[in-house]
């Protein structure tokens, strides 16, 4: 049976802004108390799947969580009316107001990880929620990312869903940023692998500066979950150094899709050997691509985001959706184009301005979830989440009637952006036909 390779974009949401949040993200801290301009973060997000659906490429997209949330808010204290409630949390902890307004459900390569139903002894398509405990902002997330996955993919005929990781620094868990499949067709047994920052348990290795967000006890339990078989699973650990220069999340120093991996000299802490047990695990044509330090340091990577490019197959061929930031660096620029002539197994490289989402940290490759689905699996998920033109054109005319064009955080404690938002959100469900996901809509 056919199967292909659906990427889920995250739909940017109306609080985009840039608080600079995320520790261990260079750009996010760099570009912190930016002007933000939310309409313009969604419809170049929105531009990019549209061009990557007339590519041929099959294209979803997952809904923006409720921001600010009135919930944590609560949690954390604060009282009233939901209007003192923003008052009082911008007057008493600004930082928390920010925490609990984010955008940052927009990168769903931090969503989940997926496992696809030829890797899973059921046969069924798995899902866990990240966790993402590192960060207050990002750690709220899980309740509505695991509403949403089931909203979309709600047939338990093809889909199994799972609760998020324990909330335990022990089972740090960042979802699919830090997880790769590599297989010679997506209806065939692929090799899943698992990267991590430290082990979790106080035990091994870990970056001195910056946080390692992905425990090894957390790729096994996900491994344990989705029920992969271990012959085809493979654990590496990030090399703890680039961690440090800003390489918070693997998919900032390689991806792979395929049988392409695609990944800097310097991404492992056992560079050579866990190369090598990805080449005898897996079974079949593998291409690897291995970018010199020479050619292109870990500044520059990070800098450009080089590897948090998507790699898609599209009509034969291996393509890299890449920033336009790789296109203005001159050393990646260079590095680019000597890989094309090589021929190494990228066969080409097409450039997309997403400006708005890298400057808050995050590059093509941190806006999509990917999820290998075969003919009957694709469908039996929600088609109000199948990108096409026509919704497109519905999405663009939503986004320009609800998002401001621009935002500071200070204006996160306006009630009207709450009421803004509130009302983007309900059409939206309605639009995507997810029901009440939303907390508001109780």
């Amino acid at each position: 049976m056919k199967s292909f390779e659906v990427n889920f974009d995250g739909i940017v949401g109306p609080t985009h802004n840039y608080a600079g949040l995320s520790y261990g993200n260079v750009a996010s801290l760099n570009n912190a108390s930016s002007v933000a301009n939310p309409r313009e973060a969604i419809l170049q997000g929105l531009e990019k799947m549209k061009a990557l659906s007339e590519m041929g490429v099959k294209q979803g997209f997952l809904p923006p969580h409720e921001r600010p949330y009135i919930p944590a808010l609560k949690a954390a204290g604060f009282s009233g009316t939901d209007s003192e409630i923003l008052a009082k949390a911008y007057e008493k902890a600004p930082g928390i107001l920010n925490a609990f307004s984010s955008a940052s459900p927009m990168w769903t390569a931090n969503a989940a990880t997926v496992s696809p139903s030829a890797d899973s002894k059921d046969k069924k398509v798995h899902f866990t929620p990240a966790n993402l405990i590192n960060k207050l902002h990002r750690s709220i997330e899980s309740d509505c990312t695991g509403k949403s996955l089931k909203a979309i993919f709600s047939n338990d005929q093809y889909f199994r869903h799972h609760s998020a990781l324990p909330y335990h620094e022990d089972f740090g868990d960042e979802g699919a940023a830090n997880h790769t499949r590599l297989c010679n067709e997506y209806n065939e047994q692929g090799l899943q692998i698992f990267v991590y920052g430290r082990q979790g348990a106080g035990r091994g290795i870990e970056p001195k500066k910056f946080p390692a967000r992905q425990t090894l006890m957390a790729c096994e339990a996900v491994a344990r979950s989705h029920e992969l078989r271990d012959e085809h699973v493979v654990y590496l650990q990030q090399n703890p150094n680039v961690i440090d220069e800003g390489v918070f999340h693997n998919d900032v120093i390689s991806v792979g899709n395929r049988n392409v991996f695609f990944y800097h000299e310097m991404a492992f802490l056992n560079s050579e050997d866990d190369i090598q047990k990805i080449k005898s695990a897996y079974h079949g044509d593998l291409k690897l691509i291995k970018v010199p330090l020479s050619d292109v340091s870990v500044e520059d990577a990070v800098k450009s985001y080089l590897f948090n490019s998507q790699l898609v197959w599209s009509e034969g061929k291996t393509i890299l959706i890449a920033p336009t930031d790789c296109e203005e660096n001159a050393n990646v620029k260079t590095y680019i184009e000597k890989m094309l002539s090589e021929k190494q197994g990228i066969d080409e490289v097409k450039f997309f301005k997403l400006k708005q989402s890298m400057q808050n940290g995050g590059g093509p490759a941190c806006l999509r979830l990917r999820v290998a689905l075969n003919e009957n699996e694709f469908s039996a998920i929600n088609q109000k989440a199948v990108f096409s033109a026509e919704s497109y054109e519905r999405l663009k005319t939503w986004a320009n009637k609800h998002y401001r064009d621009r935002l500071l955080a200070e204006d996160l404690k306006d009630p009207s952006l709450l009421n803004e938002c509130r009302s983007a959100l309900d059409e939206l469900t309605q639009i995507m036909g997810l029901g009440s996901i939303y907390y508001f809509q109780r």
